[in-house]
């Protein structure tokens, strides 16, 4: 049987020590899944960091070619394509390239071990639920691993290149634009990894409104103050142009609104125990 399907003992059975034992066999198999994760990103540092890393500094990055397009679908020419990236990346540090090395092998290594983490987070609580909760929460944590995914290639794809256009090329003066490896590995690892963590918004929503702690009526309520927060959270984590923040705050709201979806489906389903 893999580490991954083993489950923990009875949790009535269980003592205060047997806890912190689980917790750490679940924090161990976590670990070893980011270390070889991250073993083999770091091995492939060409492919890390020229495709992957610095492929938002190519003119011919996918997601300059889409603009290019889209501009002119919209009938505005070329005003939409990138066609020089002028900013350069320097290193001011004996120890600068490695580190950033490391810092993107380890946040690619969390990453792609994502789904394992959630796993043994699954493996860790499924004892405490019931039969009914244990489906549901299985569902929830596929759904989970898809939706970090999704934000993080949202944040890649869609954020990265706006932020890293805007903040590469604002102008100060006669100040040149060389800009610090790491101020760029941050840059890039934080809006990506945001991203995905920020999908997770219908999940936590889900988990909430089945311990009765959301309504969906509440939700509707702060609606607005919900669309404040995702606006004040998209300017922390994009530049402050009102593009990138609009790009972020879009999907962030919709995500919002399948959250209702899903507490109005949780609300109907106790209300349907409760009467049954």
């Amino acid at each position: 049987m893999s580490p991954l399907d083993q489950e923990m003992p009875d949790e009535k059975e269980m003592s205060f020590f047997d806890h912190l034992e689980e917790i750490r066999k679940r924090l161990f198999y976590s670990g070893i899944s980011i270390f070889a994760a991250a073993t083999i990103l770091f091995i492939q540092k060409d492919w890390l960091f020229n495709t992957v890393l610095f492929g938002p500094r190519n003119e011919d990055f996918i997601s300059f070619r889409v603009w290019c397009k889209i501009s002119e679908l919209i009938g505005v020419g070329d005003k939409l394509c990138v066609k020089e990236i002028t900013y350069e990346l320097i290193n001011t540090s004996m120890t600068g390239n490695f580190s950033a090395h490391i810092v993107v092998s380890l946040v690619g290594g969390i990453i792609v071990a994502f789904p394992i983490i959630t796993m043994q987070l699954w493996a860790f609580i499924k004892p405490a639920l019931k039969n009914t909760e244990k489906k549901a929460a299985q569902g929830a944590g596929a759904a989970s691993s898809t939706l970090f995914f999704l934000g993080v290639a949202f944040g890649y794809w869609g954020i990265v290149p706006l932020s890293l256009q805007f903040l590469g090329h604002y102008e100060l003066g006669d100040v040149a634009a060389r800009i610090g490896v790491m101020s760029y590995v941050k840059t890039v690892s934080t809006i990506s990894f945001s991203a995905g963590l920020i999908f997770q918004l219908p999940v936590l929503i889900f988990f909430l409104a089945r311990a009765g702690v959301v309504t969906p009526k509440g939700l509707k309520k702060y609606r607005k103050h919900a669309l404040v927060g995702i606006l004040v959270l998209s300017a922390i984590i994009t530049p402050p142009d009102i593009t990138s923040q609009i790009m972020v705050s879009l999907p962030v709201l919709a995500l919002y609104e399948l959250g209702i979806v899903i507490a109005r489906r949780e609300e109907k389903r106790r209300e349907k125990k409760m009467s049954s």
